[in-house]
């Protein structure tokens, strides 16, 4: 008898909380739902002013639910109405627009910045695979068949003549051209994209990757190189190359940081590890794909237009210095003017 009284007691107690505070509950919640869907302006002034009264209301009732010990679904209740509250009235809210200018003027940079080890290292196994391809194709030509998808080759060889081969760099018809820059963009997306992903097992993959991937690069230079057209494959690459080869290292940067943390973890776990190392790669592959498209319309309309070579490497030296001074040099200046 004394505890169907006791139940019954705590019952009423809890009947009676609620009739006496659930307005106020579900007014909050609604006003809430009216700013987080659209904007502060979506309310009137008395309801703007009633926000930080309502929210107080709330979090009175948590706090009773939670000292005497209430319906648990009731306290989880107040706890999310409470914390949508408190990010709504004290949590930073940024515009897109804002955010968007925070990621190009600080959080990009600063990604690649401290990517800077990795990045530098997967440019030197770009120059390292780039030396091992020209080698291999100088000393046997048939190393060109097996480093070279007859689909990247486009039809080139050794055995090419100097006039076929400077076909391809002057002329060969807009379609040819457009058809093969939009292949190159793919395949080098392809290889950005992989070369990140597999980071994950120890960053093995990512550096075989990007030594292969060079080693490609010094394969097709080999050939050109020996009839007497390196200066002039270069010029063509390097409309697009200087930007599409630094995202390809910087992809290849970020899988690094991701594998190396996995593997060499330190004071954390594994886990926690790869979640850090993450979201500076995370954010280093969302300017990765700007640099692709850059690239990409480079490829697509200035290489295939401009046929002067010194009007390519200006090009192609420029995207290059604006790069490195965007990621780089423009820290420097701002610190120097503090």
């Amino acid at each position: 008898m004394t505890l169907s009284a006791g139940t019954d007691s705590v019952r009423q107690s809890l009947a009676s909380f609620r009739q006496e505070r659930e307005a106020d509950w579900i007014a909050f919640e609604a006003l809430l739902a009216r700013v987080e869907k659209r904007a502060p302006r979506a309310l009137s002034e008395d309801e703007l002013l009633s926000l930080p009264l309502l929210y107080r209301s709330a979090l009175s009732s948590l706090s009773v639910a939670r000292a005497t010990s209430l319906d648990s679904a009731l306290i989880a209740y107040l706890e999310a109405l409470c914390l949508r509250g408190y990010f709504y009235l004290y949590g930073a809210r940024r515009s897109l627009r804002t955010r968007i200018g925070d990621f190009f003027l600080h959080d990009w940079p600063a990604a690649i910045r401290d990517l800077w080890r990795e990045v530098w290292t997967s440019v030197g196994l770009t120059v390292i695979g780039a030396i091992a391809g020209y080698w291999l194709v100088a000393s046997d030509k048939r190393w060109y068949d097996a480093i070279i998808a007859p689909s990247l080759a486009g039809g080139r060889n050794p055995d090419s003549s100097a006039e076929t081969l400077r076909s391809v760099l002057y002329g060969g018809g807009d379609h040819f051209l457009s058809g093969f820059a939009a292949y190159l963009f793919t395949h080098n997306t392809q290889v950005s994209i992989l070369a990140f992903a597999l980071g994950f097992a120890f960053a093995v993959p990512s550096v075989l990757i990007i030594l292969m991937n060079g080693c490609m690069l010094g394969a097709i230079f080999q050939i050109y190189a020996a009839k007497g057209l390196g200066f002039e494959l270069g010029g063509w690459l390097s409309i697009h190359g200087t930007t599409e080869l630094f995202a390809i290292a910087i992809a290849g940067a970020a899988g690094m940081r991701i594998g190396t943390s996995i593997a060499f973890p330190g004071e954390l776990t594994r886990m926690a590890a790869a979640a850090q190392a993450g979201r500076v790669a995370a954010t280093a592959m969302i300017g990765v794909t700007v640099m692709l498209l850059f690239a990409g319309l480079l490829e697509g309309i200035g290489r295939q237009t401009i046929t002067s070579d010194l009007a390519r490497y200006s090009i192609g030296g420029g995207m290059l210095a604006l790069w490195i001074s965007y990621f780089y040099l423009l820290r420097m200046v701002r610190h120097g003017d503090r």
